[in-house]
């Protein structure tokens, strides 16, 4: 059973930035033909404002979980370290009971350490969460994404989420597992393509201000109807509203079988 809520949380109410037309506009690539599309299905907003280490926070939460697990952890975290200056009351927290207080997000050892060391790392580097967040949102974009990227247990992903929901960068396209799937299934990305290949050649089709809502709209796609293992044309050529954009890289419905895209192709 899925076990992911029905709204991708971070394109939510909490996911920073507001409510905004969307204005699809004559698309030049097929990935933004689809971006497009997407937006005919899911909420139009702008992004960033969210503060930045509590972004970094939640985002490391976030990692090899769903929403369902890590929105409790961030929540009880926050009840529990963010009634001041939460990267300073982090880089002093004690391991055992921050891991205790976020552990419905799951590999809670792990993350608590990485939570604690990046802290300390923000309140030496930028002097506490004001300076970082000062940072993140002023400071040139590759130079925040090479910072970030530079910190023990930060990846690509974490970096652009970051970038996306508290800098409100353009240009920023996150790639999760929803994205790294739904991009090469589709067609729009190579079907042997890593994360990071993934992202070049969203950032490279999508314009850049379709990049974020296209980010959080692609997982919600992904999680309603192109799921990893029975997506909706499997059953069904008709129920999915992108069939016609979509290559189905491996996806064949006729023997009812789905394997992962680099598998779907002749070598």
């Amino acid at each position: 059973m899925d076990d992911e809520p029905a709204e991708n949380i971070s394109g939510g109410a909490s996911g920073g930035g507001a409510f905004a037309p969307f204005e699809p506009g004559d698309a030049h690539t097929r990935a933004e033909a689809v971006v497009d599309r997407l937006g005919e299905l899911y909420w139009q907003k702008t992004y960033g404002g969210q503060q930045a280490f509590e972004c970094l926070v939640r985002t490391v939460l976030s990692q090899n979980t769903s929403d369902k697990a890590s929105q409790p952890a961030h929540d009880s975290l926050m009840a529990r370290y963010g009634g001041g200056a939460l990267a300073a009351t982090l880089a002093d927290a004690d391991q055992a009971e921050l891991a205790e207080t976020i552990s419905s997000a799951g590999l809670y050892n792990q993350k608590s350490e990485t939570i604690i060391r990046l802290a300390q790392r923000v309140v030496d580097e930028y002097g506490g969460a004001d300076g970082f967040d000062r940072f993140v949102k002023d400071e040139d974009p590759e130079t925040v994404r090479g910072a970030l990227l530079d910190m023990k247990g930060v990846g690509p992903k974490t970096a652009d989420c970051v970038l996306l929901f508290s800098g409100g960068r353009d240009g920023v396209f996150p790639v999760d597992t929803h994205v790294h799937r739904i991009a090469r299934r589709l067609g729009i990305a190579p079907p042997d393509a890593d994360h990071e290949a993934v992202r070049e050649h969203l950032e490279r089709d999508v314009p850049a201000e379709k990049c974020g809502f296209g980010h959080t709209a692609m997982i919600q796609f992904g999680r309603e109807y192109c799921t990893a293992r029975n997506p909706a044309c499997l059953d069904d050529p008709d129920a999915c509203p992108m069939g016609d954009l979509c290559d189905q890289v491996g996806v064949y419905p006729e023997a009812g079988e789905v394997v992962d895209p680099s598998e779907g192709v002749d070598g």
